[in-house]
């Protein structure tokens, strides 16, 4: 597999990888909240990043 063909955390704009550390730490670091608080606002909203953003916001 290229390099190319593999997905980073800034390509995918819509939905949190959870499962991922790196872009995990990622999100977490870019909505400044903990890797626990970002794990449970996807257990609440599910994945979609405007939705966890939004959450995370109240």
């Amino acid at each position: 597999m290229s390099s190319a063909d593999q997905i980073t955390p800034a390509r995918n704009t819509t939905h949190i990888d959870i499962h991922d550390s790196t872009t995990r730490k990622h999100w977490a670091d870019l909505l400044q909240v903990s890797d626990e608080r970002l794990r449970k606002a996807v257990r609440m909203v599910g994945t979609r990043v405007s939705s966890v953003s939004a959450y995370l916001a109240k």
